[in-house]
């Protein structure tokens, strides 16, 4: 494909750095320095210049671009620079990335022909609302046309290692040591394991109570360490959920804004230089629950090492990092991602995504879901079909609500979901695998 990605912030540059493989890339921006950098390590075609202004585009007035992608910081230049590029060049498809929620609401996407807009933000509020309902899970991912949940849980409870009865659900994966791998049954689960299940969640939520047992059971009382706009939503949401808050910032102007926003239903507390006396100044040692949530990653970590020792059992980091979510890990910290990653998976999933197959990504990137649906009138209807069998990867064939291993063939029919957990290693083999059915 030809795609223009207007940004060369971070989520530009990974977009970039992983999309420049197999595809013509060009970056726009008006940040020389950025995009010096950006040549330097990456074949893409940097195009200096203001993503706002018509004359930009006039570089490239003979090119025709598949996917114009704009992810600058600013919803105001995102949508100013779908305009103008539509209008200048040929282009297949537009995906916008928007920080304002009001845009969700609006009609803005249809109006200015957009394909797809990220919500950012949204997503990552989404995420930590989800561990309400799942307080003992480290990530909960729901699935298009399938009722079962894939869910991480950390193995804390066994003291040696067990064999893991597969019952209405299956492990897709392990991290084990800042390794990840797709496990082949009968499984062995070691202590401290982060393991990823796929099926039933009532099942899975039993064995949660089971096999994680440090962290609390229900939240009641939540700090959040950022006051931000990320800070804010979140704290929306457990606020709504009836959990109480307090808001933590070294800003006091943002901790007052946050008390506005929030209508003074939260508690926002000033702390200038953000030490860890404040966990026994303020009492926060008493919350079941601890979200870093600044845009500082290594601030973010840190924070959750001082509540992990002021006895909060569930500590859970924002995440805009990509070399850092295996370090979360090892620390035992809940790794959500942040406004900034999110985006950059959200767009990838959803390239790659089509009518045909799906795609998502779990464990930072490190595995990845492939789902195709077998719609009525499809070919592969009555036919029957051999699993992929290269390994790095477990199939699965979800035929109502039941799970079943495809490792065999099978004739499928009309409402079947064929589901592969396969790690990025040998995700193009499953990928070509599955597209070519």
């Amino acid at each position: 494909m030809d795609i223009i990605i207007a940004g060369a912030g971070r989520v530009g540059f990974n977009l970039a750095k992983t999309l420049s493989i197999g595809h013509n890339v060009t970056v726009i921006d008006r940040n020389a320095e950025a995009l010096q950098r950006l040549q330097e390590s990456l074949d893409i075609l940097p195009v200096h210049g203001d993503i706002e202004d018509p004359y930009t585009y006039h570089k490239l007035i003979d090119k025709h671009a598949d996917l114009f992608i704009a992810v600058t910081d600013l919803d105001e230049a995102n949508i100013v620079s779908t305009l103008i590029a539509g209008d200048s060049i040929e282009v297949g498809r537009k995906f916008i990335r928007l920080r304002n929620s009001f845009f969700a609401k609006s009609s803005i996407r249809e109006k200015l022909g957009i394909d797809e807009a990220i919500f950012p933000m949204q997503l990552s509020s989404d995420t930590v609302e989800t561990l309400l309902e799942y307080p003992r899970a480290n990530n909960v991912k729901s699935f298009k046309y399938l009722g079962m949940k894939l869910i991480s849980l950390r193995a804390s409870s066994i003291s040696e290692p067990v064999e893991l009865a597969e019952e209405g659900f299956a492990v897709v994966g392990i991290e084990r040591d800042k390794r990840f791998f797709v496990p082949e049954p009968p499984v062995t689960v070691a202590p401290g394991d982060l393991l990823y299940l796929f099926g039933d969640e009532a099942r899975i939520r039993e064995l949660c109570g089971r096999y994680e047992t440090d962290v609390p059971g229900r939240i009641e009382r939540c700090v959040i360490f950022g006051a931000g706009d990320l800070g804010v939503a979140i704290a929306r949401r457990l606020l709504d959920s009836g959990i109480e808050v307090k808001l933590i910032d070294k800003d006091l102007q943002r901790c007052e804004t946050a008390d506005e926003l929030l209508e003074g239903e939260a508690t926002a507390i000033s702390c200038r230089y953000g030490t860890a006396a404040i966990f026994e100044e303020e009492g926060l040692g008493e919350a079941d629950l601890m979200i870093a949530a600044t845009d500082d990653d290594e601030y973010n970590i840190i924070k959750c090492l001082e509540a992990r020792e002021h006895d909060i059992r569930k500590v859970v980091a924002i995440n805009n990092e990509l070399e850092y979510y295996g370090l979360m890990h090892a620390l035992g910290i809940v790794v959500v991602r942040g406004p900034k990653i999110s985006a950059y998976h959200a767009i990838l999933e959803r390239i790659y995504s089509s009518g045909v197959v799906m795609e998502r990504k779990y464990c930072g990137g490190k595995g990845s879901v492939f789902l195709r649906k077998i719609f009525p009138g499809s070919k592969l209807a009555g036919r029957t079909v051999k699993p992929f069998k290269k390994g790095e990867c477990a199939l699965f064939l979800v035929r109502g609500d039941r799970l079943a291993r495809f490792d065999g063939p099978r004739t499928l029919e009309e409402g079947d979901v064929i589901v592969a957990f396969v790690t990025e290693r040998a995700a193009p083999a499953l990928k070509a695998w599955i597209y070519g059915l």
